[in-house]
């Protein structure tokens, strides 16, 4: 275990070793700069390898408390031979992956949910239990025969929607006692996911006007790394409890209600060719609603590649060579999912993408803060039928 006359000894060192390195291959640096990556990284390495081995030797029994005040044999004759601990175990290394991963398939579900997959299930039900249709034998009628049956085995529509409102701020259920609605999760995310893109279109135009398209580009990995750990320390404390279980659940659930819906005899029902046809003309014709089924679902596979990433070490890498090569994973999912939220009326405007998440207000979520002051409507809106009205908030984006 160090003390504290070699653990200063030892940083010293490490900066003396850096001042040499920088001078002795200055002309490198200038021709090259990506060497200074890669040197920078080896003596982090090294440095980081020297607290490790700190860190796993076993203390003394009594922590080197003798040693401090100066009791028994082990008593220091200078504050310079008293041990000290370099580190303890970082705080963004502590997150789990799988409940990481599991918020990640329940953002896909709560979108799916928005979409109205389960409603139209269960309109059908309604239908099939009336006889309202022409449902009889049937893989689809069984099917949903079956459905119908496990319901009081499985998490109820509540459950799902109070969850929706203990992970994500969504909705306006009411969450269970002793917990509380996640209302700082849309603002972290959406902040998250503006950093990537930006990144990536800073990536993309360096790829332009450089000579060699591969270099590291001029985007900040800071800016997109704190975001990502905000947004990952924000998911860490609402990812405990049943959420887990409840997705596992609920992704069957959901896979079950699809092929219900893509059963031959239900798509015959509606002259439709596939189950999101169904699915339209149900919400359609029972409903009467908007429909927002291919924005919807694409923030629903976007978001959950974003989220299972963050589920990764990636954040974490320092080597922007590195960095830039995993970020490059969620970049095209960030940039489709910054789309899909615009086109329902969410999403940072355009002129704003590059503030941060206080700069500007958010766009309010359904049940949310009272009297959360509303954008003001373009000018171009108020002629087209709204007649100067906000359209109503659609659980986490505007419409």
């Amino acid at each position: 275990m160090a003390n504290q006359q070699d653990y200063q000894a030892f940083l010293d060192r490490i900066a003396a070793l850096r001042e040499t390195v920088t001078d002795r291959l200055s002309a490198q640096l200038v021709a090259d700069p990506q060497l200074a990556d890669v040197l920078t990284k080896q003596i982090d390495d090294l440095l980081q390898d020297a607290i490790k081995a700190d860190l796993a030797e076993k203390p003394p029994p009594d922590k080197g408390l003798a040693q401090l005040v100066g009791l028994g044999e082990q008593a220091a004759d200078a504050l310079g031979r008293t041990r000290l601990p370099q580190a303890i175990e970082p705080y963004d290394e502590t997150v789990s992956s799988e409940r990481l991963v599991a918020m990640g398939d329940l953002y896909y579900i709560y979108q799916h949910e928005m979409i109205g997959v389960f409603r139209a299930v269960q309109k059908l039900q309604e239908l099939f239990r009336a006889g309202a249709v022409y449902l009889s034998s049937g893989a689809g009628a069984y099917a949903l025969y079956q459905f119908d049956r496990r319901q009081v085995l499985r998490y109820t529509r509540r459950d799902r929607l109070a969850a929706y409102r203990r992970a994500f701020g969504y909705g306006r259920a009411q969450v269970p006692a002793g917990s509380r609605s996640n209302s700082d999760f849309h603002g972290l995310f959406e902040h998250f996911v503006n950093q990537v893109a930006l990144f990536h279109r800073d990536k993309r135009i360096a790829d332009v006007v450089r000579e060699r398209a591969y270099d590291p580009s001029f985007g900040s990995i800071a800016v997109v790394r704190r975001a990502g750990l905000d947004l990952r320390n924000n998911l860490k404390f609402t990812s405990y409890g049943h959420v887990n279980v409840l997705r596992v659940e609920v992704m069957q659930l959901l896979d079950e209600a699809y092929r219900i819906l893509g059963s031959d005899d239900i798509k015959r029902l509606y002259g439709a060719d596939t189950a999101w046809d169904v699915v339209e003309i149900v919400l359609a014709q029972y409903f009467g609603e908007r429909l927002v089924t291919s924005p919807r679902q694409r923030m629903a596979i976007a978001g959950r590649e974003v989220l299972r990433w963050l589920a990764q070490p990636h954040l974490l890498q320092n080597q922007r060579v590195t960095f830039e090569t995993l970020l490059l994973e969620i970049a095209e999912s960030s940039e489709e999912w910054l789309t899909s939220a615009r086109s329902l009326g969410g999403g940072p405007p355009q002129e704003a993408r590059r503030g941060l998440p206080w700069d500007r207000p958010a766009a309010p979520l359904t049940g949310g803060r009272q009297g959360a002051r509303r954008p003001p409507v373009p000018p171009t809106a108020r002629g087209t039928g709204t007649r100067g009205r906000a359209a109503a908030p659609l659980n986490g984006v505007r419409v």
